[in-house]
């Protein structure tokens, strides 16, 4: 069974309930962050949003990377 990678760094012990779509930790509950990424159908300049969102589900370190790297 997979662990939670942070909470191996803190010492404990905790089951893994999914993996970060950008470095493929194992997290826990409490160390996943969700992401929502807009979704976009046709062909500039005829683009239109579609009312769902694609959930992504991410570990705190790499949450930080993609929020800092949209505002560089």
């Amino acid at each position: 069974m997979m662990k939670c990678y942070d909470c191996m760094e803190m010492g404990k012990d905790s089951t893994a309930i999914c993996v970060c779509i950008s470095c493929g930790k194992g997290l826990c509950m409490d160390h996943t962050k969700q992401l929502e990424i807009p979704v976009t159908v046709g062909t500039p300049p005829d683009l239109k949003r579609l009312p769902n969102s694609l959930p992504r589900l991410v570990c705190n370190y790499c949450l930080n990377q993609i929020i800092e790297d949209g505002f560089d």
